[in-house]
């Protein structure tokens, strides 16, 4: 492994698709700030990365805190560049429209969409004096279409989006690249098996077939993929989904 001195913050960097973004940019030399609410369940996280020779800080941090994100980039940037930014929390709830209360619409539209604006705004205010950078957003299928009980997810995704693709049209002339990544299909995740179980039961989970849902690893090198894309062809917007999925 050949370190880098630049630094990738991964705020959100849960079990899954944000801990496997960590450790692919570990892997690829870059020190790993990686941040979500429960800073404890990092220890794993930081545990794997460090025993393959990889650098990784974890902190706790609320995203629709300002605070908490500016003392996170922050730190980040000082320990080497700030170089990629992703931001990666999930919010996906769902609810009937008459079952949706005003707290649960308000918290997810924090989480998903005014915390991206915070990360994205801080992100950039660090990469423009270094005179490049990649921001990363984690779209869903909700980024693009509401669907049944998804009034509040939607509504923030798609809030997201449009933040994304604003920054990208203003922060791309200036070497910063924004992109948005939309996870279209079931993760390969212990969250969406219950899922598919609450559904159909065991038997449905038993007859999951190889690559129908998609693996947080393969994600991973969708997001390294982006970072990595020469400037004269820079990609805004990526939709991935499994070989089985129908769209």
């Amino acid at each position: 492994m050949q370190k880098r001195n630049a630094t990738a913050a991964v705020i959100g960097a849960g079990d899954y698709i944000g801990s496997a973004i960590a450790r692919k940019f570990a892997r690829e030399g870059y020190t790993v700030f990686a941040g979500r609410r429960t800073g404890d369940k990092l220890a794993q996280l930081k545990a794997d990365i460090e025993s393959t020779g990889g650098t990784c800080e974890a902190r706790a941090l609320d995203a629709r805190k300002e605070e908490d994100v500016i003392a996170f980039l922050d730190e980040a940037d000082r320990m080497a560049p700030l170089d990629v930014c992703v931001f990666n929390p999930g919010a996906n709830v769902n609810f009937p429209i008459l079952d949706t209360t005003e707290r649960v619409f308000r918290k997810v539209w924090e989480m998903a969409c005014y915390g991206g604006f915070l990360t994205g705004r801080e992100a950039a205010r660090r990469m423009l004096p270094h005179g490049r950078g990649t921001i990363l957003f984690t779209g869903a299928t909700a980024s693009l279409r509401g669907g049944k009980g998804y009034a509040a997810f939607a509504s923030a995704k798609f809030g997201l989006r449009a933040v994304a693709q604003s920054m990208a049209r203003e922060l791309g002339p200036q070497n910063i690249h924004v992109a948005h990544l939309i996870i279209d299909a079931g993760v390969d995740t212990a969250f969406v098996k219950e899922r598919i179980r609450a559904r159909g039961g065991d038997a449905a989970v038993a007859a999951i077939e190889p690559d129908q849902l998609m693996n947080p690893e393969s994600i991973a090198d969708a997001y390294w993929y982006l970072h990595t894309q020469k400037r004269d062809a820079w990609t805004f917007e990526l939709d991935v989904r499994p070989y089985k999925e129908t769209w």
